[in-house]
């Protein structure tokens, strides 16, 4: 410890003179205090460079935490807007539900039970009042989860609020709130209490009221989901900033919070929330890792950069290919195009357009109204159709004719279709024309118009056998009656009678007949006629009132002659409460009496006879059920033949298709045709046990509705 402390031991900062140095100029040390101008200016601009790096970190720290506040704010607001939504959502479903008790119930008893269920079902109502158009109250019904704190006092203290919030709903006819009072409990506490009034009218009139009043802490706890509001203190206030209501724990320590206003008719509260501030901060290390993960990041943009530059290359390489493509297309078109820009300058044609115009290019580029290729005598009218179009009123998409001029004067037709032409930023720069020459076509129409012109006399000359051949079908019957009556007569005539008086009966009713079919031979005739000739006009039958009883009374003689040849049995079977048709009744006579021969002729005979031995020939009409608010009629003509076949049944109404020898096919095409005239439909189905039943339906005549004779 003593040679520690001895002479020879020197001071911190010095050293000894070396021998053979002169003692008298001996070189300062360099301290801290005697630093050189060079390393001074190179401290200083390492101290400034680190300067402005913690200047850097610190206005990133400050800039990212205020961004990061401001982020957290603009996020509460849009909480507190959602929250105001969602209890202005929840007062406008209590209005629906209120209006739907409005009009439920008549009576103060009928309307208390469901008063209290929707007091059960809404927590934030305290009390359902009904009142009249005086504000009496005639019924009300107080919420059991908050009988005790309104039974202190009296409900009429707050009649003012309720005379406020109606005399505001009466003026607009809708839901008005009055502003928030409190209302104070017997153990010195209270809470604030609002009237929403709903008037009720009745075919326009004011008939009374219906009074809600809500608890406002209740629309806090019972019109937000929990979920909504978790980690929030929410408040209810007046504009002002009075409390009213509140839910929630208030966060201590730093915090956030937002306003927004609800907005109600007659009343404006203000909701506010507070959520704890995040503590959390940037440290200056995340702050450097930042700043050398954005380095990372922007070598990664240059890699990136370069390997666009590669690929932009490449997509010009293949727009230039996609361009040359365009060109040779464009080139090979018949269709000419053509562009024009908003004035009506031609900015582009293809080589089809300057071929179907005789001019080049360099003739039409640039050249605005009247164009070189318009007609003199139209350009008064291709003008303004341009002024229409550049004015915004756009074009038909299916294009539209027009007349161009060739260089050499001849004129020919087009087809002129155009678009907007839009830019890549979506701007209309101007319209892109496809223009298609018609010349070929107006020639090819020409022709079509010659050979439809053929046509029709073609189908006038069938139309006209078609008519004979149904003259031929049709007339058959009638005059077959005529020859069997003329039959019998002549029988009565050859033989002798002993009663001369009953012979001459017989043979009088026999001319009535030959007299009834020859009429209605020439009825069928005229019938057929105008059905034919109608149906070429797109028009319709004559419409009478007949009865069903008429229609089977006219064709049941000449049944039963043909019945007992046969040795048939007809059954009619025509209710006597069945309505009248409203039809052609000659046509369809014509209708029943072939079903009903065609019937007869598939139990004939020379069939084989039907499993069940059935000869039997049903004809029934019944009402059928009102389509539309329209009443129809339905027949039926039941037989228990041998049936249809699937591949006669598939082909049955098909014209000249017929089963028989002498058939012409055209029976039942025209009874389905005569059916269908008049808005009926003609089916067939098999019959139980055995044959075939064919049902048709017709208009019917309406008891109520006046009966006029029509044709549709």
């Amino acid at each position: 410890m003593a040679s520690a402390k001895g002479p020879g031991r020197h001071k911190r900062g010095k050293r000894p003179p070396r021998q053979g140095e002169d003692g008298g100029h001996q070189r300062p040390a360099l301290t801290e205090d005697a630093l050189p101008p060079v390393a001074w200016r190179r401290h200083a601009l390492w101290g400034s460079l680190l300067l402005l790096l913690l200047a850097l970190l610190g206005t990133a720290m400050v800039l990212a935490r205020q961004f990061q506040e401001n982020q957290m704010q603009h996020r509460l607001e849009r909480e507190a807007e959602q929250l105001v939504g969602d209890i202005r959502t929840g007062l406008t479903r209590n209005v629906q539900t209120l209006q739907s008790l409005n009009f439920r119930q008549r009576s103060p008893g009928e309307w208390e039970g469901p008063a209290l269920e929707v007091l059960e079902q809404n927590r934030e109502m305290a009390v359902l009042e009904w009142r009249d158009r005086q504000l009496r109250v005639l019924a009300s019904r107080i919420s059991p989860f908050h009988g005790e704190a309104l039974a202190q006092r009296p409900r009429h203290e707050r009649r003012q609020d309720v005379a406020t919030a109606c005399a505001q709903a009466k003026r607009t006819s809708a839901p008005a709130y009055s502003p928030s009072y409190f209302w104070p409990q017997g153990d010195g506490r209270g809470q604030e209490m609002m009237e929403m009034c709903l008037p009720k009218f009745q075919h326009g009139e004011l008939e009374g009221y219906l009074v809600a009043s809500y608890a406002l802490p209740g629309l806090l706890s019972e019109l937000l989901e929990p979920a909504a509001a978790r980690g929030l203190a929410l408040s209810l206030t007046e504009v002002d900033g009075t409390h009213l209501a509140m839910a929630g724990t208030r966060p201590e320590g730093a915090m956030l919070s937002a306003e927004h206003l609800l907005e109600l008719p007659g009343h404006v509260l203000m909701l506010r929330i507070i959520r704890p501030r995040d503590q959390s901060e940037l440290t200056p290390w995340s702050v450097t890792g930042l700043v050398v993960g954005m380095s990372a990041l922007m070598l990664a943009v240059l890699a990136l950069l370069a390997r666009d530059m590669r690929l932009r290359l490449a997509a010009e390489r293949g727009l230039a290919e996609a361009l040359a493509f365009r060109q040779a297309m464009e080139n090979s078109l018949v269709t000419g195009l053509r562009a024009r820009d908003m004035q009506g300058r031609i900015t582009y044609v293809n080589p089809a357009f300057c071929d179907m115009v005789g001019m080049t290019a360099g003739q039409l580029l640039g050249t605005s109204t009247p164009a070189p290729y318009w007609p003199a005598d139209m350009v008064n009218e291709y003008q303004q159709r341009q002024a229409i179009r550049l004015a915004g009123q756009t074009l038909p998409r299916e294009g539209f004719e027009s007349v161009f001029v060739r260089s050499d004067g001849s004129r020919f037709p087009v087809l002129i279709i155009e678009a907007p032409l839009i830019n890549a930023q979506g701007i209309q720069t101007g319209w892109m024309s496809a223009i298609l020459d018609l010349t070929e076509q107006h020639q090819v129409e020409a022709q079509s118009r010659a050979s439809q012109e053929k046509l029709q006399a073609t189908a006038r000359l069938a139309m006209l056998g078609e008519m004979a051949s149904l003259l031929s079908h049709e007339i058959n019957q009638p005059l077959s009656a005529i020859a069997s009556y003329a039959s019998g007569t002549l029988n009565l005539l050859s033989q002798p009678q002993a009663d001369g008086t009953q012979a001459w009966q017989d043979m009088t009713q026999a001319m009535q007949r030959i007299r009834e079919q020859a009429e209605r031979a020439g009825r069928v005739t005229h019938s057929v006629s105008n059905f034919v000739r109608r149906r070429g006009q797109a028009q319709g039958l004559r419409r009478e009132p007949v009865s069903p009883q008429a229609l089977v009374q006219a064709i049941l003689p000449l049944l039963n002659l043909q019945a007992r040849k046969e040795g048939i049995r007809v059954v009619v079977d025509l209710p006597t409460d069945c309505p009248d048709a409203l039809c052609d009744h000659t046509m369809v006579e014509q209708v029943l009496l072939n079903l009903a021969r065609n019937g007869m002729q598939a139990m004939a005979d020379d069939h084989p006879p039907a499993a069940s031995g059935l000869r039997v020939l049903t004809i029934r009409a019944q009402p059928h059920a009102s389509q539309q608010g329209k009443t129809w009629l339905m027949f039926s003509v039941t037989d228990h033949g041998i049936g249809l076949s699937p591949e006669v049944a598939s082909q049955l109404f098909t014209p000249f298709f017929t089963t028989k020898p002498e058939g012409t096919g055209l029976g039942l095409s025209l009874c389905r045709t005569v059916v269908e005239q008049h808005g009926g439909a003609l089916v067939h189905a098999p019959a139980s046990p055995c044959g075939t039943v064919f049902r048709f339906t017709l208009p019917a005549v309406s008891p109520t509705a006046p009966v006029q004779a029509s044709t549709a």
